[in-house]
């Protein structure tokens, strides 16, 4: 069984998709980490992102792989664990930038499918339902506004003591929405089967609630 949750940064879908899959024991995959430790390759070996040809002569020198611990899924950006790292806004911003490229997306995509070919798994993205996935049993599309993502993200951030403006959070947010709504290949978008859910005015227990019932249904209705 295929879930797929899309939606913009922000929107916390790599929360509620981590708790659900839990909840119903299912494998948990992570795909914006992933683009996250390509970006952090990038700022490590001072490759320009802005231009991009620059990175495809990296790429096979990029190994990205999943590993799980305690429940919770660890990044290793070339046999390094990077789980903590990539979370830093520089990081977020350079995600967002090298996901606009093309044969950074092709490479990641061909390691996000094999990891569910097997495996019961909830994946969340940008494009899971509509490029990843499209085959996914289960699609939502979360959501809510710029705002409310931007304070969520700024109570995470400070909670883990990341120094940082609520203003350059909502900035970085703004422009990550129109990099991955403007992309030539696979912007972020709603699958056309996919269910929209906005949490803008509801708690995280909540969303998680009304989406785990809402998959729950739908299971059902395949089983």
């Amino acid at each position: 069984m295929k879930i797929a949750i899309d939606g913009p940064s922000g929107a916390g879908k790599s929360t509620i998709a981590k708790i659900i899959a839990k909840n119903i024991g299912y494998i948990y995959i992570d795909t914006g980490a992933m683009y996250r430790a390509v970006g952090l390759f990038a700022l490590r070996n001072n490759i320009r992102i802005d231009n991009q040809t620059d990175i495809i002569p990296y790429l096979d020198k990029i190994d990205i792989t999943i590993s799980y611990k305690d429940d919770e899924q660890q990044i290793f950006l070339n046999k390094e664990n990077v789980s903590s790292e990539i979370r830093h806004p520089e990081v977020s911003k350079a995600a967002s930038d090298v996901g606009t490229i093309k044969a950074v997306r092709e490479k990641l995509v061909c390691i996000q499918r094999k990891l569910a070919e097997n495996n019961n798994v909830i994946m969340d993205g940008r494009d899971v339902g509509t490029h990843i996935l499209p085959d996914a049993e289960i699609k939502i599309f979360l959501t809510a506004s710029a705002e409310k993502r931007a304070e969520r993200r700024y109570k995470e951030l400070i909670e883990k003591s990341v120094s940082c403006t609520f203003n350059e959070v909502l900035d970085d947010m703004i422009k990550r929405d129109k990099n991955d709504t403007e992309r030539e290949f696979s912007p972020l978008m709603k699958a056309s089967d996919a269910v929209l859910f906005d949490s803008s005015d509801f708690t995280l227990e909540e969303t998680v609630g009304k989406i785990t019932e809402l998959i729950k249904e739908k299971i059902n209705e395949i089983n």
